[in-house]
């Protein structure tokens, strides 16, 4: 206002000033009052994280909930000793690597489960290194130890090599022998989260704007976009305006793990929130904004780049047609156009990203577009000018979505486990793969005559001196260890009888089809070729 008064035009030095004081506002150390620590949870497939987080649920679920039903939000809040504890679950899946490596730095402590029957497996060491590297304190649950092959103490040496070293072994983490199924030890777990929280002494300030991290997003028929935030600082409350990733909304309502509306969201409560403009994407940062202009304007500017950034790729990617023909040509890269459509953005991310993996020079996966929500009729169209094929992960399509694949042709499949679909996409992949062409040797034999016959023409007198020889087997006659023709069999005889196969040791008459010039002393090499299918 002051420089327009003095009849100044302002202007942004630089783009990026929009986002300027959006994140990081720094606390004053009074203002600051302690919050429960965030938990996640990780570990090596079925090695029973859900099970154990719906344990420890179920201990603290009130009896008067409707038959303890839970949405899924992805996160739930607990209290033990007055308390409060958030647990994050993350999917366990190797595809959900990237998520979890955002997610990471939501996390005050990580779980690591391991059971004690298969102890310490791939996802584990990941889990392991993904806590490491996000400076995160690891609390082991050794689960799973009422199974009659339980063996507790082989998991305790088994992370000494990848350096978690546990308190009875002279380390520092804390480790609790576990069973979900039975409720066995669950107290002494979460005694172990609170005593590592107090060493932690975690603090935010409530009385601020909020600020935080979208664990989760996914179009919900009937209420919209709906997304699962974790706030870190602040409180959130409904009315809000909020921007999270390349969406903005104010907020409608918030609703906690049980499905309860709640009045405020206060630091390290997960909620879910209604009211954005479209779905973001999981591990975005949100923070409420002031007004509405500025949200449009920061969303606008993300969006913008995100724009030019997938402009650029895809320009260095396709490129005109003809470009794509020639490179089609010169390179024999074949694509493998795929529509994926998921239930969250959390497991689109992850399937993007397993996809993207797959491949070689030859052929690779192709992703023209992918979202959150049910199959429609758009998608079945975009597929079918770009002849992909349609992937829905826990989502369906609608009644003109199907209609409209049917007229089309267009293949919808639907899978519910990543692993499943990943295998299938490298099978379709593996189709594309042009044959190899494999040969096998048969048996060598040698010339020791020629004969030249009318009619016929000329004719080797040969001794099968390796193997054997095959009619309507591919042969090559070599010449001073020289290929000189390579071919068909014309006639194969012995005596005068047309045979299908000479054995070694024996002497027969050949003729080649279309070649003559055969001469003593030259080898006869009698091979097999066979197409055999690759795979990736």
């Amino acid at each position: 206002l002051v420089a327009s008064e003095f009849g100044h035009t302002v202007r942004r030095v630089a783009e990026s000033d929009i986002e300027e004081g959006l994140f990081n506002i720094a606390d004053r150390p009074e203002d600051l009052v302690s919050r429960p620590p965030v938990v996640t949870i990780m570990g090596h497939v079925d090695h029973g994280k859900t099970s154990l987080l719906d344990a420890i649920r179920n201990a603290n679920v009130v009896s008067g909930e409707a038959g303890g039903i839970t949405q899924h939000i992805g996160a739930y809040q607990i209290e033990k000793n007055g308390q409060k504890i958030t647990f994050i679950d993350t999917p366990g899946h190797a595809a959900f690597t990237a998520m979890r490596a955002r997610g990471a730095q939501v996390t005050d402590i990580a779980v690591l489960v391991v059971a004690a029957d298969d102890s310490v497996m791939p996802q584990t060491i990941e889990s392991i290194n993904h806590a490491k590297a996000a400076g995160v304190p690891i609390i082991v649950a050794i689960n799973k130890i009422d199974k009659r092959d339980a063996d507790p103490q082989k998991v305790r040496t088994e992370l000494l090599r990848h350096e978690v070293f546990v308190e009875s072994m002279g380390g520092e983490v804390l480790d609790v022998e576990v069973s979900a199924t039975k409720g066995t030890n669950l107290d002494k777990l979460l005694e172990a989260i609170l005593l590592q929280a107090e060493v932690l002494d975690l603090k935010a300030n409530p009385d601020r704007t909020a600020e935080g991290a979208v664990i989760e997003a996914k179009l919900d028929k009937g209420r919209g976009p709906v997304a699962t935030v974790l706030v870190q600082t602040g409180t959130l409350m409904p009315g809000d305006i909020i921007v999270a990733g390349n969406e903005w909304g104010r907020v409608r309502a918030l609703v906690d793990d049980r499905g309860e509306h709640v009045p405020e969201a206060p630091p390290a409560m997960p909620v879910e929130v209604l009211g954005l403009q479209g779905t973001p994407q999981a591990g975005d940062r949100f923070a409420v904004v002031n007004n509405e202009a500025r949200a449009r304007e920061i969303t606008e500017y993300r969006q913008r780049l995100a724009r030019d950034k997938a402009v650029a790729k895809h320009a260095g990617q396709r490129g005109s047609l003809e470009q794509m023909m020639s490179q089609l040509q010169t390179s024999g890269l074949k694509e493998f156009p795929l529509v994926i459509k998921g239930d969250v953005q959390g497991s689109i991310e992850a399937i993007n990203a397993a996809l993207e993996k797959l491949g070689n020079d030859e052929v690779r996966v192709r992703i023209v577009h992918s979202g959150a929500g049910g199959i429609t009729e758009s998608d079945v169209s975009l597929a079918e000018t770009s002849g992909a094929a349609i992937i829905g992960f826990n989502v369906r399509a609608n009644s003109q979505a199907r209609t409209a694949a049917a007229a089309a042709g267009i293949e919808i499949r639907y899978y519910s486990i990543i692993y499943n679909l990943v295998d299938d996409v490298k099978a379709a992949l593996s189709g594309m793969l042009s044959p190899e062409r494999r040969e096998t040797f048969i048996g060598n034999a040698e010339i020791l005559e020629i004969f030249d016959i009318s009619k016929v023409g000329k004719i080797a007198g040969c001794r099968v001196t390796e193997g054997k020889v095959e009619r309507g087997a591919g042969v090559r006659l070599i010449r001073d260890n020289v290929v000189v023709h390579e071919g068909t069999l014309k006639t194969l005889k012995r005596f005068k009888d047309e045979v299908s196969e000479v054995p070694g040791g024996q002497e027969c008459g050949m003729a080649f089809q279309n070649y003559e010039d055969m001469r003593v002393g030259d080898v006869i090499e009698c091979f097999r070729v066979e197409m055999v299918s690759r795979t990736l």
